[in-house]
């Protein structure tokens, strides 16, 4: 199919509603995860899973994301879009019940990189099916209406996960997406039809293996570092290198291929590269602060996991009370003094992580949340626009696979260097507490403050003391590295506002933004 059909306006209506269910169903598993990580590593209640494991049960899922999503925007083109997002509906649901029986750590983190692969396809084959289904101004209320879905996600995602851990087995937070899957390939079959591109893009197999083959590499170096607690051991620092290396030649690659996958020329644009570079860096801090909440409501605050879960709301609504505000702030001056001020108060309050303790009341944690989701939502919809805003039309798709990917690979890099900090700092704060213990009890207690908990009841409090400890320290690198992103922000974003009107390129990369979870692992 060459050229996009007239459909009737129900059928519009009913691909829509297709098209948001998966977009929610994405969301809602990117936020129960986080809610799930304290009972995963509870000996009893989970599997005992180590803070290394829960790294690469979160970040397995975004590398594998952030490394195949551009490959399968041309999947699409080739095959048709309705294909592909079907194989992706049929691979996510297949790896959820996969997640769901996991035994061990390695299963789940295994499952969770092939629900990755199907996230991977669903994405840009829904968006390029929005795109095709709505032309002109039923375009543009179509994406405002897709974008609610991130909203929906991302508030019913914690709580749902809580409800289900209070009531059942871990796994049916993972279980549930099995059902809605059903119902949206019932859908896809009967309502979408196949759309496909007259332009087929290339496959580009050297850079996809090059890419995954380098932030595998990466990623599992810094998270061993976490495991053994030192840099210098060869099986921290050889993977680092060599990951590098990859990366590097990835980059090499793509720039002698004729129409790649990921574009790095594009970067060499100002305003585009540098924020790019500004919102991986955002992200980063985004993905590494939500881990440690985790652990910081469920462990060292005792919540029960629906308390964790309604106590994060506030995240969400910040984030959609942020996102429609800093669009009509940019309307009215520029992306520059928005985005930059945001991002300053997002970075500070991941930094203020460092003054929560044990004894934090409830609403200024409430409040902490608020305006952090308030300021993230403020950060990446205008920026985001902004950088397809300023390429050329035939470059917005190529610029958008740039842009998620950096997007991804900043969240998947936050999870490991962020849970590496807190794993060292934790090994470092919890050693005066175990002197004169057995030696098994000690082993088990330096793996993370779960462990400990259950290894010796009179450990509870140190272990407690210790998590927040090393808390404070990764707060405080996280917060620096995200103010970096300001200023590269401020650096590099015009002054001026755009003139014109808004490309409609720019829509298309708004629904691409919501769609693309990178702002919760």
């Amino acid at each position: 199919m060459n050229a996009p059909p007239t459909l009737p306006k129900s059928k519009q209506q009913l691909i829509l509603a297709v098209l948001m269910l998966c977009s929610v169903l994405i969301w809602l598993d990117n936020t129960v995860l986080s809610t799930t990580l304290e009972t995963l590593a509870d000996p009893v209640r989970g599997i005992a899973a180590d803070p290394g494991e829960l790294q690469w049960a979160t970040g397995s899922y975004t590398l594998a994301f952030a490394t195949l999503m551009f490959t399968a925007g041309a999947l699409g083109d080739r095959f048709g879009h309705r294909t592909v997002f079907f194989g992706g509906v049929v691979v996510f649901a297949a790896s959820s019940l996969w997640a769901a029986y996991a035994t061990d750590a390695g299963q789940l983190i295994a499952a969770r990189a092939a629900m990755g692969v199907g996230s991977a396809l669903i994405t840009p084959a829904m968006l390029a099916i929005l795109m095709w289904t709505f032309t002109g101004p039923a375009r543009a209320a179509a994406i405002g209406i897709f974008s609610t879905s991130a909203g929906v996600g991302m508030a019913a995602g914690p709580v749902l996960a809580g409800f289900l851990l209070a009531h059942f087995h871990w796994g049916s937070v993972f279980l549930v997406n099995v059902p809605v899957s059903a119902v949206a390939l019932a859908g896809i079959a009967v309502l979408v039809p196949n759309f496909r591109s007259p332009t087929r893009r290339p496959l580009d197999p050297a850079g996809m293996l090059l890419s995954i083959g380098g932030l595998v590499a990466l990623v599992y170096g810094l998270i061993r570092a976490g495991q053994v607690a030192a840099w210098s051991r060869t099986d921290v620092w050889a993977p680092i290198l060599a990951g590098l290396v990859l990366l590097a030649a990835f980059v090499v690659v793509e720039l002698r291929v004729k129409a790649p996958g990921f574009d790095p020329r594009l970067l060499a644009h100002r305003t585009f590269g540098g924020g790019n570079l500004a919102l991986g860096l955002l992200l980063f801090g985004v993905a590494a602060i939500t881990f440690y909440n985790a652990f910081y409501l469920q462990g060292a605050l005792g919540f029960s996991p629906m308390a964790a879960g309604l106590a994060n709301i506030p995240t969400a609504a910040g984030a959609l009370v942020g996102a429609p505000l800093a669009a009509r702030l940019v309307r009215r001056r520029s992306v520059r003094p928005v985005a930059v001020p945001a991002l300053t108060v997002a970075a500070l309050t991941m930094g203020a992580y460092a003054f929560l303790d044990v004894q934090t009341p409830l609403v200024w944690i409430e409040v902490l949340l608020f305006v952090q989701g308030l300021a993230i939502g403020m950060v990446i919809g205008p920026v985001t626009a902004a950088l397809i805003g300023h390429l050329p039309l035939a470059q917005a798709g190529a610029g958008s696979a740039v842009t998620n990917t950096v997007r991804q690979a900043g969240s998947v890099i936050g999870i490991a260097v962020g849970g590496t900090i807190l794993s060292i700092g934790y090994r470092r704060a919890i050693e005066p507490a175990l002197v004169g213990l057995p030696g098994p009890v000690q082993e088990q207690a330096r793996v993370s403050a779960e462990q400990a908990r259950h290894a010796a009841p009179g450990l509870a409090g140190a272990a407690d003391d210790a998590f927040v400890h090393a808390m404070h320290t990764g707060a405080g690198w996280i917060a620096a590295i995200a103010l970096l992103g300001a200023g590269v922000l401020l650096v590099t974003l015009p002054a001026g506002k755009k003139r014109g009107p808004v490309a409609e390129h720019d829509e298309t990369h708004a629904a691409e933004a919501v769609a693309a979870p990178a702002s919760r692992p």
